[in-house]
């Protein structure tokens, strides 16, 4: 980055990415971009990380992101919940994989965690500094491309030059104002009332629909969460403002006929139905990612993680478009790949909300739901959606003479289901939970294509050493791993010559996988930054072709 000053009153910076909001979204891209070579500011109207922990859960995908960067240590052991819900209907979310459940992290801890890893990394953040106009230079005149931000902050106007912007500015993101992205969707008709409250005793309530309303409450530390909505009740017109506490006891009270009103709040506000999703993720120069991108009820805890995961997938592929190793078309597959996501998040979500806050005529549904939760490749499937652990994308192609593997207990094994995307076996499938949210259609082949790498071990080397695969994405390249059971042997030196001139982007590691875990003995598997399967097989046959999609051209090739 570098900062000029063209007059006394403007400072001006230049830098690859722009970023425009500080919340997990935004400092999650901020690392990952930093971690693929990119330089990068951030901005953000606020004086530090959020003092309101409005969100909560951290699901199983995000906190295997988490571990593939080493975040987790710093994190201590959170508290772990396995039972979460779809639409207030409790549902068992444990699903193979080392973090199975949702961990309870408040959402300050999260962004102080990526903030700190952002900024070790080298990541410009400038705090309040808020965004006041935008140009964008699409190169068609024959330059390189760029935007221009102009902000204003504690000491007066900063104009940033970028190759990129990014919005993650959240649900009124003004990014997609000032770019006048088409946000399609339908507006709030309900509302939950939110409160965080101390010196009120009320008794736990896990989504409890009484004859009124739906109540949630819960106590930890000291201090009381509490959830209300009152049935029939349309969302109340506050002129942009939060709702005040009185607004709060007077429905708590309606619904639970408790007296809250003694509680001091901590902080108030309410969140509806709104229901809306970019049309595209990409304007050009200009992209988006969390809720910047996609506005939901955050039903069970989805949106932050969605955001988190929206960034992860990004930031790879913009540092690699920035650094000059891989075309602008890489980008596209951003959006394809986490447009459709989101699309079937808010799916589940507006099926959820009218679970959730619906009235009476909603019971016969919920019991059926109840009901159908006991047959498992029901609940794993969505156990799938709401961990994030069932997502597989589309990253074409097919393996390389893959066929069915069946060493290791892994691909291919019967029941798996997993070969065209399909839904699997529930808890007994090991590649990626039984589920099968999917980007776009997934050619058939090898049964991890598209899907997270499995946390597993590698088999001990010969001085004792072990390897785990969640280990060896830490650095944010790419990975070939080679699971012959004779690691130096000719095929892996037939893949290591072939993924040589890639050699500056991609890790090659070769080892057998421990027997009975979840990797394919005898094949090798080409793994994004994001940790997901790009191609599987034996032997390199279409590997040049796959490094080439998801990396670029060689070093060699100029």
């Amino acid at each position: 980055m570098t900062t000029d000053h063209q007059d006394t009153d403007t400072t001006t910076l230049d830098t690859d990415v722009l970023v425009v909001g500080a919340g997990p979204a935004g400092l999650m891209l901020a690392t990952e971009l930093r971690l693929g070579g990119a330089e990068v500011v951030v901005v953000d109207q606020r004086p530090g990380p959020t003092t309101e922990s409005r969100a909560s859960t951290l699901h199983a995908r995000t906190m295997e992101i988490l571990d593939s960067r080493g975040l987790l240590d710093e994190l201590g052991t959170p508290p772990c919940e396995p039972r979460g819900h779809f639409g207030g209907v409790p549902l068992d979310l444990t699903l193979p994989g080392p973090y199975p459940g949702q961990w309870k992290v408040a959402q300050t801890r999260t962004e102080e965690l990526l903030q700190r890893r952002a900024a070790d990394l080298g990541a410009d953040l400038w705090r309040r500094h808020q965004l006041l106009a935008l140009t964008v230079d699409d190169g068609a005149a024959g330059g390189p491309g760029s935007v221009e931000a102009e902000t204003i902050g504690p000491y007066g106007p900063v104009r940033i030059r970028a190759r990129y912007l990014v919005g993650c500015d959240g649900e009124d993101s003004t990014v997609r104002r000032l770019v006048r992205a088409p946000f399609p969707g339908q507006d709030a008709r309900r509302e939950l009332l939110r409160a965080d409250v101390s010196g009120v005793s009320v008794a736990d309530r896990r989504f409890q629909r009484l004859r009124h309303g739906l109540a949630i409450a819960a106590t930890r530390d000291g201090v009381t969460r509490v959830m209300v909505h009152e049935f029939g009740r349309p969302v109340a017109e506050r002129g942009g403002r939060e709702p005040d506490f009185t607004e709060v006891t007077d429905v708590w009270k309606r619904v639970t006929g408790e007296d809250i009103s003694q509680g001091v709040p901590l902080w108030v506000n309410a969140f509806g139905d709104a229901n809306r999703q970019l049309a595209r993720y990409r304007h050009g120069r200009v992209l988006f990612a969390g809720d910047a991108a996609h506005r939901q009820m955050p039903s069970g805890g989805q949106a932050l993680n969605l955001g988190v995961q929206d960034a992860f997938n990004l930031g790879w592929k913009l540092a690699a478009v920035v650094r000059g190793s891989a075309p602008e078309e890489l980008l596209d597959t951003y959006d394809t790949e986490r447009h459709s996501v989101g699309r079937q998040v808010l799916a589940n979500i507006r099926a959820q909300v009218e679970l959730l806050l619906g009235g009476p005529e909603v019971e016969p549904t919920r019991s059926l739901l109840t009901e159908l939760l006991t047959v498992d490749g029901v609940r794993s499937h969505l156990a799938g959606m709401i961990s994030g652990l069932g997502i597989r994308y589309d990253v074409g192609g097919d393996a390389a003479g893959a066929g069915n593997t069946q060493e290791s207990g892994g691909p291919g094994a019967e029941g798996d289901g997993g070969a065209a995307g399909g839904h699997g076996s529930g808890a007994g499938n090991a590649l990626g939970a039984g589920t099968g949210i999917r980007s776009g259609d997934v050619a058939a082949g090898h049964p991890l294509l598209g899907r997270r790498l499995p946390d597993a071990w590698l088999a001990p080397a010969k001085d004792g050493t072990r390897r785990r695969t969640t280990e060896l994405l830490r650095t944010g390249r790419g990975l070939l791993l080679s699971l012959d059971a004779n690691g130096g042997g000719n095929r892996a030196g037939a893949l290591r010559a072939a993924a040589e001139p890639w050699s500056d982007r991609v890790t090659f590691v070769a080892g057998p996988p421990e027997s009975g875990g979840p990797l394919p003995a005898g094949q090798a598997l080409l793994v994004r930054p994001d940790g997901h399967v790009a191609w599987a097989g034996p032997r390199p046959d279409g590997l040049p072709e796959a490094l080439t999609r998801w990396f670029g051209f060689p070093a060699d090739a100029g």
